[in-house]
């Protein structure tokens, strides 16, 4: 019985080793730390390629700061061209809008209205539409101004 037993279990390691051979299996080993190693590697030129750019973006705005620091000047261009301010580390460029203010709109309207108006309430319609023009031309401008400081058209002085 007992030499019955050995033979079965050695027929059933024979069996079971007999789909791979060790080499087959050294080779599946030695491919997967490989594969392994390559993906590894892989991560490692990823991670240097991801800080050698935010060093380069890092570097060139520390340029660019230092450029602002040494001209702190401002020039501006008429007739819709670009307008360039660079004061206190900070460098701005934006195109120059063009068309009418909401300075000039607010007092052309209020000009115009205030006119209207004074020439309606005063019984002198001359006198009226003068007194309510220049009114509303002061009314119009404030108003225009404070949204042209919005918008960003007009700098605030410093």
């Amino acid at each position: 019985m007992k030499k019955i037993l050995m033979i079965a279990a050695i027929g059933a390691t024979v069996l079971a080793s007999c789909g791979k051979s060790e080499k087959q299996v050294a080779l599946e080993k030695q491919q997967a730390l490989a594969a392994y190693r390559d993906s590894i590697k892989l991560d490692s030129f990823r991670r240097a390629e991801v800080e050698a750019e935010k060093r380069r973006v890092e570097e060139r705005h520390q340029a660019e700061l230092a450029a602002a620091r040494r001209s702190a000047t401002r020039s501006y261009s008429s007739g819709g061209g670009t307008v360039t301010t660079s004061s206190a580390g900070v460098t701005s460029t934006q195109a120059q809008k063009k068309g009418w203010s909401d300075a000039a709109k607010g007092t052309a309207i209020g000009a115009g209205v205030g006119a209207i108006g004074g020439a309606l309430i005063d019984k002198k319609k001359g006198r009226g539409a003068i007194i309510g023009g220049l009114a509303g031309a002061g009314a119009g401008y404030a108003i225009g101004r404070a949204e042209d400081r919005k918008s960003g058209r007009v700098q605030p002085k410093q």
